[in-house]
């Protein structure tokens, strides 16, 4: 993970976004040499990429938007509850690799992807942000870790979300 913190602000900010893979899970877990670090029953595993030029509103837009996406059943079997309803587990892991380009050839590059010393703070006000948007603790990964990441994804259900991108 040294390589990553090379990459200073990359000067083109127009690319400004977080981006979050959200994917409905009846149970998910991170593992970081053999053990494990967060588990939690049903509920979210949040994938979350961080940029450079990424800050305060991106956190507050994708953290109120993620708890309130209804994509749980309700009793009729239809997708109109939120994490919060069923009062649900988060894990949430940041990747990097959320951020990568592959436009030219097949190696991607990762120079959107916020270096160490903006990423992780943004990552943990994140986490911190949706423990209180939750009103109880997430589980986190280790970030810069090699972590191993088990889910049993419901439905499948797979949601990609960035804050450039509000649709």
């Amino acid at each position: 993970m040294q390589e990553i913190s090379k990459f200073a602000i990359h000067p083109d900010t127009r690319h400004k976004q977080m981006r979050a893979v959200i994917q409905r899970v009846l149970n998910a877990s991170v593992t970081i040499e053999g053990k494990t670090k967060s588990a939690i029953n049903r509920g979210l595993l949040i994938l979350l990429g961080v940029e450079a030029s990424d800050d305060d509103g991106d956190i507050t837009w994708l953290v109120r938007k993620i708890c309130g996406l209804r994509i749980f059943d309700d009793k009729h079997g239809v997708m109109n509850l939120s994490v919060e309803d069923i009062g649900g587990d988060v894990l949430i892991v940041s990747q990097f690799t959320l951020m990568a380009s592959y436009k030219k050839g097949n190696r991607p590059s990762y120079i959107r992807a916020a270096a160490h010393e903006i990423s992780i703070p943004l990552y943990k006000q994140f986490c911190a942000s949706m423990e209180t948007a939750l009103g109880k603790p997430v589980g986190t990964g280790e970030f810069g870790a090699d972590m191993k990441v088990n889910l049993v994804n419901d439905g499948p259900v797979t949601i990609c979300m960035d804050t450039k991108n509000k649709e």
